[in-house]
């Protein structure tokens, strides 16, 4: 804001919006992203907002970026905590070795720019010398969620085209092993195992063989600012899983600023966000901070065990500065009432994958953070790797809050007309096109038209309810497709489900709309109780009504011992209505707990 001559944070945010052109020129070169030729022009959109390409005619590469030009730096990338304790450090300086030894095998066995590379892997260091390595050789990398079910690996797998497959033999969790070799589609021309638990690679490539005799040194491709440099896939809760396909630049931009801006990056940071390389926020955690030269903290394991309390004890011992999560982490684990460490190495916390409820917020900011650390809530998707909503550091906060559009995001909230709405709930749009959008749907172009660009024409409508407060503080309700129309009058699930957990004995709900005669639809609601408490239904269908008003009175309300959520958290409201409807079921594989949806 100095360098630009800006004295007020609000008068720097509108320009973020109003000249993306600059703004966009401007983050490139305040976070010295690196080029091997640079670009003549910031955004060319002679083909429409749907089809923008950005820094056009420039060159460069991420692993120059977050890797390369660490390598000397005597700097730390990476620590990693295993569930059952064990430990790693790695520097830059090793990681560029293997990344160099990775990016030659993948040379040895055939591959070229431009071909796809999958990755299935529990969350360990390897992930990123593979992911580097990759890019280091042009090859677009395909991260897929190793607690998927085979068929939904096999999916992806199949839809991307990828020749080579690297994996593990197990993944741990809750001290148990279980397969995911046996997972692995036989469709690649060569699958790579990690033998991580002692298994062996049963017939495929094992990593070390891979890497056997490869130099550590390997050029690093000068590539267009357009070349890929990954296909994510959507969890999959709406329908078929999506390919987004993101650049090498779009992912530079967006990352880096988001880490940057949002998360004020300074070189002590030691970064943690709990997810898996398979989500968007893995690769995120990862570039965003090497972007930098920063270190990053991976767990693989489950949160909360050998003891709830397992998350906050390795912050205590790895003196975690940066630490995000889910919302519905967060509602499990303070069920749990043991002491918290001190945790005072922490700084900022971070959240984002769904809309907060004021509780679960609360307790966030105040037990985690003692109330000194501002909650960096953020939300954007799979579909743009980054964000189109974040608050900065520097802002006052109200519970529950994204604070307003990311800077150089163009986002707005309109009706049913495309008309931008305050003080009422109505639809997240982005009006401008940004570095990191996704260069439409892999193999499937009409697809992407369809789902991003047809409802307002002009604008990226992204799926979410959205409201600005009378103080300008902005906030997400849910996903508009799972909307309720009750009586005419139309309900997100998040808010209904905040409403019941403004009952005391409740810990987590779901709702969902089921056809009604009278009128037209109707609120079904699914709640699981706190340990201890006793929770009766109607009691809860009053709080609702309390809340939100006789209108939205749930016909029924159940009491459940848990709900059931995709690998990454998140609740599938869509199967639970199927179950509930008496529908067929379909294809579980995305689902990680199938028995709560009476599933065998």
């Amino acid at each position: 804001m100095r360098r630009l001559s800006f004295q007020d944070r609000e008068a720097f945010l509108r320009f973020s919006r109003d000249d993306p052109d600059r703004f966009w020129d401007e983050i490139l070169r305040e976070m010295d992203v690196a080029w091997f030729a640079p670009y003549r022009q910031v955004v060319d959109t002679s083909r429409g907002p749907e089809w923008a390409e950005w820094f056009v005619g420039g060159t460069l590469n991420i692993a120059y970026n977050c890797l390369d030009r660490w390598a000397d730096s005597g700097r730390l990338a990476c620590l990693w905590e295993g569930e059952s304790g064990e430990t790693r450090a790695v520097t830059f300086a090793e990681l560029h070795a293997e990344a160099g030894r990775v990016a030659n095998g993948l040379g040895a066995l055939g591959l070229e720019a431009g071909d796809r590379v999958a990755l299935c892997m529990p969350m360990v260091p390897e992930v990123l010398s593979i992911l580097y390595g990759c890019f280091k050789a042009g090859l677009t990398v395909v991260p897929i969620f190793a607690g998927f079910g085979a068929g939904a690996i096999a999916t992806r797998v199949a839809d991307s085209g990828a020749r080579v497959l690297f994996t593990a033999d197990h993944l741990e969790r809750r001290g148990k092993l279980l397969p995911l070799l046996e997972k692995m589609p036989g469709s690649v021309e060569r699958t790579i195992v990690l033998r991580y638990r002692g298994g062996d690679a049963a017939g495929s490539l094992a990593w070390d063989d891979f890497l056997r005799g490869q130099p550590a040194a390997a050029p690093t491709a000068a590539l267009a600012s357009e070349a890929r440099a990954f296909i994510l896939y959507t969890s999959g809760t709406t329908g078929k899983p999506k390919g987004a396909v993101h650049t090498h630049a779009g992912c530079l931009a967006q990352m880096g600023k988001e880490i940057w801006l949002g998360f004020d990056h300074r070189p002590e940071d030691r970064f943690f966000w709990l997810s898996d390389i398979g989500w968007m926020m893995g690769p995120w955690s990862i570039l965003g901070n090497h972007l930098f030269g920063g270190t990053i903290f991976l767990y693989d394991g489950a949160p909360d065990f050998p003891a709830p309390t397992r998350l906050w004890e390795m912050i205590e011992r790895h003196g975690i500065t940066t630490f995000g999560v889910s919302p519905t982490a967060i509602r499990v684990l303070m069920k749990d009432a043991a002491p918290l460490p001190p945790m005072a190495s922490l700084r900022l916390l971070g959240s984002t994958g769904e809309p907060w409820d004021e509780t679960s917020w609360l307790w966030f900011f105040e037990r985690v953070g003692r109330r000194r650390c501002p909650i960096i809530n953020i939300s954007g998707g799979t579909e743009i790797v980054g964000c189109f909503l974040f608050p900065l550091p520097i802002q006052p906060l109200k519970p529950c809050t994204l604070g307003g559009p990311a800077p150089g995001m163009a986002t707005e909230v309109v009706d049913e007309t495309g008309a931008p709405v305050r003080g009422r709930k109505g639809y997240l749009v982005c009006t401008l096109p940004a570095p990191s959008m996704t260069r439409g749907i892999w193999n499937d172009p009409q697809r992407y038209l369809d789902t991003y660009w047809s409802r307002f024409p002009g604008m990226w409508y992204h799926g979410d309810w959205a409201s600005v407060d009378a103080d300008g503080y902005w906030f997400l309700h849910g996903r508009a497709d799972e909307s309720m129309n009750v009586a005419g009058r139309k309900v997100g699930p998040a808010e209904v489900e905040e409403a019941m957990m403004q009952h005391p004995g409740v810990a987590e709900a779901a709702v969902i709309g089921v056809p009604d005669e009278l009128k037209g639809e109707a609120i079904v609601g699914y709640v699981v109780a706190r340990p201890g408490a006793v929770v009766d239904a109607a009691a809860v269908s009053a709080t609702v009504v309390e809340v939100l008003g006789p209108t939205f009175r749930p016909r029924a309300v159940m009491v459940v011992a848990e709900l059931p959520k995709t690998q990454s958290g998140k609740i599938v409201r869509r199967l639970i209505r199927q179950s509930y409807l008496g529908e067929p079921l379909g294809d579980l594989s995305t689902v990680a707990n199938p028995w709560a949806l009476g599933a065998k």
